[in-house]
């Protein structure tokens, strides 16, 4: 594999998250599902290592919560876009979103047919 080229999956869980609405989110294992059954881990970990220029703090864990080394750039990035949250701390770490408002349903979202959670 070339240095620029991405796994197969790990495009698909970028195309997702560049997908998400400004204002909107999807935990971890929501972006998983929709990619065709991967966890939360490997979304994390495809974030991790090649999402820097997708909008990564649309993503967050199940709790609502931002991973704490990256919780202070998210908030600011959920604060400016309007997210909902259902817990505004001054310590980023403890600030949540509310999931059912801010959960975006990924209407019209294409899934790859060939995945096992395509043609959504």
């Amino acid at each position: 594999m070339e240095p620029h080229e991405l796994p197969a999956r790990a495009e698909e869980v970028l195309e997702v998250v560049e997908a998400i609405p400004a204002g909107r989110v999807l935990t971890y294992g929501d972006v998983g599902e929709l990619v065709g059954d991967r966890g939360p881990r490997f979304v994390g970990n495809v974030l991790r290592r090649f999402g820097s220029h997708v909008p990564w703090w649309r993503v967050l864990r199940a709790d609502g919560s931002a991973a704490p080394p990256l919780a202070a750039r998210a908030v600011g990035r959920w604060r400016a876009e309007g997210v909902p949250l259902r817990r505004d701390d001054a310590d980023p770490v403890l600030v949540r979103v509310d999931l059912a408002a801010a959960r975006w349903d990924a209407a019209g979202l294409e899934v790859p047919a060939g995945l096992p959670g395509g043609a959504r």
